[in-house]
C-alpha cells in the first residue's frame, strides 16, 4: 500500500501529539494533558510498550494528572506489555495516594468505571416488594415517566451512543404510547425496576420505572421503525458492545425473557402457565396442579450456577488454559463447568478440572461472579491451585489444554503472541481471572 505525502504528514503530527500527551502525563504538566484531552486524542491510547498516560502519571506520582485522566474515563484496568496496570505501578513506586484513587474509582457517579465484571453493573432498584401489587404495577406501566426496552427473539433494540467510546451501544427506550397497541395482545412484559439517580438513596416509589417487553410478534422492520436510527442487536457476542451500565440491565431483561420463552407450560403437569408478579413468577393455569402447594422452583426464574477457574501450577509459575471445540480458532480460556445438585463451589472446581484436564486441584479461592445471560447462568470465578501438572485431556469436550508461562499469557492478553494465540475479551470473567494471576505474579 502506498501513502501520500499528506498521509505521512498527518501520521507524523499525530505521533507528535501522542508524544506530548505522554510527556505531559509523565512530567506532571497538567495544562498539556488538559489541552490534548480537549482535542481528538484517545485517552486510552498506548505507546509501543503498552503504556498509557495514566501509567506514566502513576509512575511519577502526579496525582493531579491521575485525577484529570480518571474524570475523562480512562480505563484503569489496561495492562502494558509486561502485564502491569497503573495500580501495580503506583503500588511499586509507593505512591499510596494514587493507588487509593485507582483502587476506588467513583462508582456511584460513573458506573462505567465500576471494577465489577461485565453484565454485573445494574443501578436499577428491582423493588421486589412491589411485584405482588398488581395495581401499583399497572399504574407504573401507564406512568408518563416509565420507559420500555424492547426485545425481538431475545435480541435487544439499541441505539448508538453519541460520544466516541470503546462501547458502541445503549438500550433504546420507548414510551407506553409507542407500543400500547402491541401490549394489548399480552406479550411478555417484565418489570425490571425503578431508575435511581444514585445508589443508596431512599425510594419514594415515584421514580421512573423500566420494563422489558418481548416484541417478537412484530417483524424486525416494524420494531426498528419504532425508534429512529435504532438497530436490533443480536445477543452474543454483539451484546459485549453495550455500555457496561446498560449491559447489566440487558442481563436481567434477557435472562427473564429467555425463561418465559422456554417455560410457557408448567413443568409439573404440562398445562399452560401465565406470567405473574411483574414477570418474576409463572403460575400454572391448572388449579389442581401440585405446583400451587408449597414453594416450587419450577414457578420462579431459573439461574444455573457454573464454576469457572484459573488453575495455577504447583510451582506457581504457570497457569492452565484450555480450548473447547466450540471456541474460535487460537483462543484459550479458563476451564469451566456447571455445578451439580448438592455440590459446593470448591468441589465443582476440583471435579471439573480433573474431568477436563486430569489435573488434581487442592486449594480453591473465590474471586468474583458474573451473570451470563445466554440464557441465564451465574459464573462463579475462582483461582484454583494444582497439586499435579500432568495433563490427561477429556477429548470429548476439550480440543487442547496446556500450561502457559506468565510472559506467554501477557502476550496473549495484549494480542502479541507469536502464534496468534489469545484469551477471551475483557468483558468475560475468564479474562479477569487470567489478568488477576498475571498481576499477582508481576515482577516490577
Amino acid at each position: 500500500m502506498s501513502y501520500s505525502k499528506s498521509d505521512t504528514d498527518v501520521d507524523h503530527v499525530q505521533k507528535q501529539f501522542q508524544d506530548r500527551f505522554f510527556s505531559g502525563a509523565a512530567s506532571g504538566v497538567i495544562d498539556d494533558v488538559k489541552l490534548f484531552l480537549k482535542g481528538t486524542v484517545d485517552v486510552n491510547m498506548k505507546n509501543d510498550r503498552g503504556w498509557t498516560a495514566l501509567m506514566f502519571a502513576a509512575r511519577n506520582g502526579h496525582t493531579n494528572v491521575v485525577k484529570e485522566l480518571l474524570q475523562h474515563g480512562i480505563d484503569v484496568n489496561m495492562i502494558n506489555s509486561t502485564g502491569q496496570t497503573a495500580l501495580d505501578i503506583a503500588l511499586f513506586w509507593n505512591h499510596s495516594d494514587i493507588a487509593q484513587l485507582l483502587n476506588k474509582p467513583d462508582k456511584d457517579t460513573n458506573p462505567d468505571k465500576n471494577d465489577s465484571n461485565y453484565f454485573s453493573v445494574n443501578l436499577l432498584n428491582r423493588c421486589s416488594e412491589k411485584r405482588k401489587d398488581k395495581t401499583w404495577l399497572r399504574n407504573k406501566q401507564l406512568a408518563s415517566n416509565t420507559r420500555f426496552i424492547l426485545f425481538h427473539n431475545l435480541g435487544a433494540l439499541c441505539v448508538q451512543v453519541p460520544q466516541k467510546t470503546r462501547y458502541k451501544y445503549e438500550l433504546a427506550r420507548v414510551e407506553m404510547k409507542d407500543i400500547e397497541t402491541t401490549l394489548r395482545s399480552n406479550p411478555d412484559c417484565v418489570f425490571l425496576g425503578l431508575i435511581q439517580e444514585a445508589k443508596h438513596i431512599s425510594l419514594t416509589f415515584e421514580e421512573p420505572g423500566l420494563f422489558a417487553v418481548d416484541m417478537s410478534s412484530l417483524t424486525e422492520e416494524e420494531l426498528i421503525a419504532l425508534v429512529p436510527k435504532s438497530i436490533l442487536l443480536p445477543s452474543y457476542p454483539a451484546a459485549m458492545q453495550l455500555v457496561p451500565s446498560e449491559a447489566g440491565i440487558f442481563a436481567e431483561a434477557r435472562s427473564m425473557l429467555a425463561w418465559h420463552d422456554r417455560y410457557q407450560y408448567c413443568p409439573t403437569c404440562g398445562s399452560e402457565s401465565r406470567l405473574e408478579e411483574g414477570g418474576y413468577k409463572r403460575l400454572c393455569t391448572n388449579m389442581e396442579c401440585r405446583s400451587h402447594n408449597g414453594v416450587h422452583n419450577t414457578c420462579y426464574p431459573r439461574t444455573d450456577p457454573s464454576s469457572i477457574m484459573l488453575v495455577v501450577s504447583p510451582d506457581g509459575k504457570k497457569c492452565l488454559l484450555g480450548r473447547a471445540k466450540r471456541f474460535p480458532a487460537k483462543m484459550y480460556s479458563c476451564l469451566a463447568g456447571f455445578m451439580e445438585p448438592g455440590e459446593t463451589i470448591e468441589n465443582t472446581v476440583r471435579r471439573e478440572v480433573e474431568e477436563e484436564s486430569g489435573v488434581i486441584v487442592d486449594k480453591v479461592e473465590y474471586h468474583s461472579s458474573q451473570p451470563w445471560p445466554f440464557p441465564a447462568s451465574l459464573m462463579l470465578g475462582c483461582i484454583a491451585y494444582a497439586t499435579t501438572d500432568k495433563i490427561k485431556l477429556d477429548e470429548e469436550e476439550m480440543e487442547d489444554a496446556r500450561w502457559f508461562t506468565r510472559p506467554e499469557v501477557v502476550q496473549m492478553l495484549t494480542q502479541q503472541h507469536p502464534q496468534g494465540l489469545f484469551v477471551p475479551p475483557e468483558q468475560a470473567i475468564a479474562h479477569q481471572l487470567i489478568k488477576t494471576w498475571v498481576r499477582r505474579t508481576a515482577n516490577l
